[in-house]
């Protein structure tokens, strides 16, 4: 337990800084960082990627707080298009939580390596979406909803990169579209997280200090930092060529997916 949270302070500043820095979910890091992490310490292997998962899902409650707040300062965050995906988004992510509670460990991780690879070409090419449609309807804007909350549940990431996309498509500047994604990262962490709490409170073999499949130790650890390294990032982000270190973090991404592969 020591040892995870004292690697998880760790983590919890690294990934924090990096999604000041590029404006990306924590997810991506913690996640396959945390299943080493708990695979190394003898944790049972069906338990490893869901509760990395369930436990990057919950740190990302205090992240998207603070973000959100940042966002909501400068006047970014258009709320009548995160009261219009709210719903959609947290039915999903309920969905992705008891998806990856009876999935097979080895398919949730190969998913994951799968999301990692594409995030990781993304940034490498430094592929921007462009704006396409007007407003969606009520009925897409639901179903697209639905589906990214089930991903980000699933992957247990805030689903920037994949609300994004969606909103900038339907005109949304990307401004807006980047805060709106910042305030629907809450409703997706909120429900993910007691849906993973509540499926996995009868799990078997589950390590001390568990809430559910969320390990309470890593979940501190990280939360700990990312709240200080985060704001220091995003400042970096206006002096660094955060641009051109995207793709050096996008070999970062690969490796992570390689370990992933081979742990």
């Amino acid at each position: 337990m020591i040892a995870i949270f004292l690697a998880s302070l760790v983590l919890g500043a690294v990934s924090g800084l990096m999604a000041g820095l590029f404006g990306i979910g924590g997810g991506l890091i913690i996640v396959p960082v945390l299943a080493v992490l708990f695979a190394g310490q003898g944790f049972p292997s069906e338990l490893t990627m869901i509760m990395s998962v369930a436990t990057s899902l919950a740190t990302i409650i205090f992240t998207s707080i603070a973000s959100v707040l940042a966002h909501h300062r400068l006047n970014s965050v258009l709320w009548y298009r995160v009261q219009a995906l709210a719903p959609g988004i947290m039915v999903g992510s309920a969905i992705g939580a008891v998806v990856a509670d009876h999935i097979d460990a080895d398919l949730l991780r190969s998913i994951f390596i799968i999301y990692l690879v594409s995030v990781g070409v993304q940034m490498a090419l430094k592929w921007k979406p462009k704006p396409g449609r007007e407003q969606p309807s009520k009925e897409l804007d639901f179903g697209a909803a639905v589906i990214m909350g089930l991903l980000s549940s699933l992957l247990g990431i805030g689903g920037g990169t994949l609300t994004v996309p969606f909103l900038v498509h339907f005109q949304t500047p990307m401004r807006n579209a980047v805060a709106i994604a910042s305030a629907c990262g809450l409703p997706i962490a909120l429900a993910g997280t007691l849906s993973y709490a509540l499926l996995g409170r009868d799990a078997l073999q589950l390590p001390e200090w568990s809430l559910g499949y969320i390990y309470l130790p890593a979940f501190l650890g990280i939360i700990l930092t990312s709240i200080y390294t985060a704001p220091i990032g995003a400042k970096l982000a206006h002096k660094l060529p955060a641009e051109e270190l995207k793709r050096y973090f996008s070999l970062l991404l690969f490796v992570m997916a390689a370990k992933l592969i081979w742990f």
